[in-house]
């Protein structure tokens, strides 16, 4: 069960490089994108109203998954050598992991070893003029931002919320499955038996962890899930049966609950 697939599946990530090299000065970040930063070399300061003063001074990762104001200073008027990405994590779409991340992230690479092949080709591609460049850096800041997610599935890094739930061995069992099979009649039951966890541990790990009762996950995961075949063109009853309602009625009463609104009210103030 590989616990990125259908997420990955349902909600492309994408990026766009839009600087590499030698920064000197200030520079200020604030639009509707996330940001992802890598610095290879140099110090910055960088301030934001998401967080206190951080001073860099390791290569290492910043990321911002949603929209974040944040200056970037030099040090003393030395250079910094970055590689700067405006992306895109799904989080309009619905998608949960973006919903899940903190404001910001940073990571020194040293902590990744694993990114190293994808920087040192970024890194290439971003010092070379082969046709096709702007698209290879645009896919490897893309696979940069997967290597991302795996590490904090791997390292404790992350105690609560989803990525939390996608760490733990069983819970990621449970919640693979209601990705994968959303339109199956999942019952406490049933996913406490996936997760190998008695019904009443399964519940109170799963609400402490990803902070909602498994129902309700799998509800808004359904929700999710029928916005995206909406705005794809597909007919209600169709995707109603798709993500687990028995009938058009069905979905549109859960949409009022989910959304406040009917299925036809919400993919007008989504288009």
């Amino acid at each position: 069960m590989d616990r990125l697939a259908v997420l990955l599946q349902h909600y492309t990530l994408s990026t766009e490089v839009f600087h590499t090299g030698q920064f000197c000065g200030q520079a200020v970040y604030d639009s509707p994108h996330g940001f992802l930063h890598l610095l290879r070399s140099g110090a910055v300061r960088v301030t934001s109203d998401r967080h206190p003063p951080l001073h860099l001074n390791e290569p290492c990762l910043l990321l911002y998954p949603r929209q974040a104001r944040h200056v970037f200073i030099t040090q003393d008027g030395e250079a910094a050598d970055l590689i700067c990405s405006r992306i895109d994590l799904g989080s309009v779409a619905g998608n949960p992991i973006a919903r899940a991340l903190p404001d910001i992230l940073h990571v020194p690479f040293a902590k990744v070893p694993e990114m190293k092949a994808t920087l040192d080709l970024l890194v290439q591609e971003s010092n070379g003029s082969l046709c096709g460049r702007q698209a290879a850096m645009n896919r490897l800041s893309e696979l940069l931002l997967i290597h991302l997610l795996r590490y904090l599935m791997t390292s404790d890094s992350v105690s609560t919320g989803l990525l939390a739930g996608l760490a733990d061995k069983r819970l990621s069992k449970a919640i693979t499955a209601m990705h994968e099979q959303p339109a199956d009649a999942w019952t406490l039951e049933g996913l406490a038996d996936v997760a190998g966890m008695s019904r009443a541990r399964f519940a109170t790990v799963f609400r402490e962890t990803i902070g909602c009762t498994p129902g309700a996950y799998l509800a808004a995961w359904r929700i999710n899930l029928a916005g995206k075949h909406l705005r794809q063109g597909k007919s209600v009853a169709w995707t109603a049966d798709a993500v687990g309602y028995g009938s058009a009625a069905a979905l549109a009463r859960a949409f009022r609950i989910n959304k406040g609104l009917s299925p036809g009210q919400w993919l007008k103030t989504a288009e």
